[in-house]
């Protein structure tokens, strides 16, 4: 999505590539990073798959397309993973090359498999995006626009991606075969399961259809039919497959992990937020991303049916959605012997060691360290990590966490210098230090005497650095990302964005990204904090110390006087971000 300039596009890397891109539409536009964006029917309706990030020019070398935050308890962090922009997304491979594939062809299917009635609750949304702009946080990007696909659910709802009303200003959506689009709300955005409910005023949309039906979770082989809006048209498209595999994977758009199936029907740009049904004709999961890469064809990936009724029971439950519910802890596989003897493990049992625990989670004042972790409500884990799910299959004993809610209770066995101990442990949302979004609000700055102060997160760090920001950031920065634990549930990471030059900062214009430890000795917490130190501070200096040892030392009075006229020049309406004024 953008900061300021525009890049050119690329052309298609392979004669198949160029083929389908031409046959597709007649007409294409360059737009950000390079991606080759095609023109659908509607001129201001881009596909969202192909409106990317912008950043800074890559500096050189080979690096994965695009990566969000690495699974939290996995000591992998490099791992391959997926990208998806209101749209499929790419897998990249180790050696960090790129592959673009040509949108495999759809399948052929027997329509009768669907319902008219279930075929006629898929929606196509459009929706007009405006984001924050976190490297200029007082402005916002250009808005684009995207489409993306739905359904309806009972109550007067529709269901599709997160990331398909992302910083939303405007919904529409367009039943299939009308030629009205009606102004849509949405009430729930879950930023983690990348799911997002809507609603429509106008009583007219809601006549002659009928909500979709949810199915039971699919077994291996079964078959599935996935209905959406993706690129190559406008009209409703029908691609069938199986199956192929259930296990937790990486959400890209939420950076977390959940439950999600793995099916073998074509996932394109636009069928983001389509339903996926089985041949009973109800609804099994949601589509939202697929793998893209030169040793595989036709694997996507599908929300399944548990953890979108998890979303609309707390949606329900709580009048908001308030998120799936994590153990704080990061933990270690017991599977080598003398590991296992050291810890005072008998033969017959198994579990796994808790390396560390998020101060901010409930858990932290009962769990300890070195705890090996046997059971979860009353389920026992193995040395890998992995619990019964059903016959023949394990899966991670995240999934059991990920059908809790915010603030339920779960029963935990710990082994603990040989002796085995019970705790009723109350569940809580994660608090990263450096988040992997903020929720839609504006980010927050601070300027004084033309220091720039933000908030780091990993929208900021990929507005910065671009979507190469995991090797071209600043290596503590990196380090915090991966490894670092928050404190308190307000502590930020606080930074030295950019230096706004004028004659009271001489010698200081290089500092850029630079985290800031103390305000006149005081310990910065986080970036509200901060401001509030230097607005009522009476002292003589302003001393700030950066990390590598930096220090910044402006005259109090001085600095004060002249953040007025570099906000004049700038063109920038105030010192702070709204949410530090309050």
């Amino acid at each position: 999505m953008g900061d300021l300039k525009r890049k050119r596009g690329r052309k298609p890397k392979n004669a198949l590539a160029e083929a389908n891109l031409a046959a597709s539409a007649s007409t294409s536009t360059a737009v950000d990073d390079g991606a080759v964006a095609i023109k659908p029917t509607e001129a201001t309706n881009l596909d969202s798959q192909t409106l990317r990030r912008r950043g800074r020019p890559k500096k050189g070398g080979n690096h994965p397309e695009d990566h969000r935050n690495d699974i939290a308890a996995s000591p992998e962090r490099r791992a391959p993973r997926v990208h998806d922009h209101n749209g499929a997304g790419d897998f990249t491979s180790l050696n960090g090359h790129v592959i673009v594939e040509a949108a495999a062809a759809p399948q052929q299917v027997r329509f009768e498999s669907v319902a008219a009635s279930s075929m006629d609750a898929v929606v196509k949304v459009f929706c007009v995006h405006t984001e924050p702009n976190f490297s200029l946080p007082w402005q916002r990007k250009r808005q684009y626009s995207s489409s993306s696909s739905g359904f309806i659910i009972g109550g007067r709802r529709i269901l599709t991606n997160a990331h398909s009303v992302e910083h939303h200003t405007q919904v529409k959506l367009k039943k299939r075969g009308s030629d009205t689009k009606y102004l849509a709300t949405v009430l729930a955005i879950g930023t983690e399961c990348d799911i997002a409910m809507l609603t429509v005023s106008d009583d007219e949309f809601w006549e002659e259809v009928s909500p979709v039906e949810f199915g039971d979770l699919p077994a291996l082989q079964d078959a599935v039919t996935v209905v959406g809006y993706p690129i190559g048209g406008d009209t409703i498209s029908v691609t069938s497959g199986v199956v192929s595999r259930m296990e937790i994977l990486s959400y890209v758009h939420g950076s977390t992990e959940l439950l999600g199936l793995q099916i073998d029907a074509a996932i394109n740009s636009g069928n983001s937020g389509g339903p996926a049904f089985n041949d009973k004709g109800k609804c099994v999961g949601i589509a939202f991303q697929s793998l893209k890469h030169e040793d595989v064809e036709n694997i996507g990936y599908v929300i399944p049916s548990t953890v979108i009724m998890h979303f609309i029971h707390d949606y329900e439950k709580n009048g908001a959605y308030t998120g799936f519910p994590i153990l704080g802890i990061e933990w270690q596989k017991m599977e080598n012997p003398d590991l296992r003897t050291s810890t005072g493990m008998s033969p017959d049992q198994k579990g796994v060691r808790i390396r560390r625990i998020e101060p901010t989670a409930p858990e932290s004042h009962v769990l300890k360290p070195s705890d090996v972790l046997l059971s979860f409500d009353a389920v026992d884990i193995a040395n890998d990590g992995t619990v019964p799910f059903r016959h023949g299959e394990r899966i991670g004993f995240s999934y059991l966490i990920s059908q809790k809610y915010t603030g339920d209770y779960a029963l935990v066995r710990v082994l603990r210098n040989s002796n085995i101990l019970e705790f009723n442990i109350k569940l809580a949302t994660h608090k990263r230090l450096i988040p992997a979004h903020i929720n839609g609000r504006p980010p927050p700055y601070y300027i004084i005497g033309g220091f720039v102060f933000s908030a780091v997160s990993v929208p900021y760090l990929r507005s910065e650095y671009g979507k190469d920001y995991e090797f071209d950031a600043p290596v503590k920065l990196l380090d915090k990302l991966l490894h670092a634990m928050a404190q308190s549930v307000d502590e930020q990471l606080v930074v030295v964005s950019q230096v706004l030059v004028a004659d009271i900062n001489i010698g200081y214009e290089d500092i850029v990204n630079t985290q800031v430890h103390a305000f006149n000795g005081k310990p910065v917490k986080n970036l509200k904090s901060l401001a509030s130190m230097v607005e009522s501070c009476e002292e003589e200096f302003l001393k700030f110390d950066l990390e590598y040892e930096q220090i910044v030392v402006l005259q109090t009075r001085k600095a004060k006087a002249a953040t007025k006229d570099i906000l004049a020049m700038h063109c920038i309406p105030s010192a702070m971000s709204d949410d530090l004024k309050t």
